[in-house]
């Protein structure tokens, strides 16, 4: 039997009580070596075009934000468990004087959120959707390019992921700016050797955001892009 303690937080998790859900999936299982490597962005054992291997990096991502942990159990014929805790916290009491930050949120502005891998699609809508914007999907970008050609103003943000089949989110965004110079364009990407964010923003690009994707981080760049178009409406 095979454990793999991934916990999220750097140094590890503070001593705390936590609460836990476990998941198991009575399937092929998984080896040490694919083992150590599920949480990696883009790792993936299927084949071309079956899948992008970014949903284990995303839960990564959400456990993270959220200070918790991932625990894996896996043997090759007998299935895989996962463990996820999170730290149980019974009542927020705000420190006198301390200031909470709260999340920009939008005033139902339409985004057009492009990215090949459906459980990506699903998380992005549902964050979008509880940061009030209006949000249509598209999960191939040759689709995301012909809705925007169609309707160009009917969009006031397109957020798009960089690796995608037949085009790219850097190349989908050089042909949305083509069609509507100025279009406010978020580009998101995990590791990545080809693009950068200084390459991003010479694109045209308005922000670079790096996944797994993160709410506070997502709403920030939203709300900058949003507010910089309306600052150059008004010049």
């Amino acid at each position: 039997m095979v454990w793999v303690v991934g916990f999220v937080v750097p140094g590890g998790v503070a001593p705390g009580r936590f609460f836990g859900l476990r998941l198991s999936d009575p399937g092929e299982g998984m080896g040490p070596e694919v083992l150590k490597r599920i949480f990696d962005p883009y790792f993936t054992t299927k084949g071309p075009g079956k899948g992008t291997g970014l949903g284990l990096a995303v839960v990564h991502g959400i456990v993270q934000s959220y200070r918790g942990g991932i625990a894996v159990m896996s043997e090759p014929g007998k299935g895989t468990t996962f463990e996820v805790y999170f730290p149980r916290v019974d009542v927020v009491v705000p420190v006198e004087g301390e200031k909470v930050e709260a999340l920009p949120l939008g005033e139902q502005e339409r985004v057009l959120l492009v990215d090949d891998e459906q459980a990506i699609v699903e998380i992005g809508q549902k964050i979008l959707g509880y940061l009030g914007y209006e949000v249509v999907v598209r999960t191939s970008s040759l689709e995301a390019l012909e809705l925007f050609r169609v309707h160009p103003e009917r969009f006031d943000l397109v957020i798009t992921d960089m690796t995608m089949p037949n085009l790219t989110g850097d190349r989908l965004a050089q042909e949305l700016l083509r069609i509507r110079p100025g279009i406010p364009i978020i580009l998101c990407t995990g590791f990545s050797e080809s693009m950068s964010e200084e390459k991003a923003r010479a694109l045209g690009v308005r922000e670079f955001v790096m996944k797994p994707l993160v709410m506070k981080d997502l709403a920030r760049a939203i709300r900058r892009s949003l507010d910089q178009e309306e600052k150059g409406k008004r010049k």
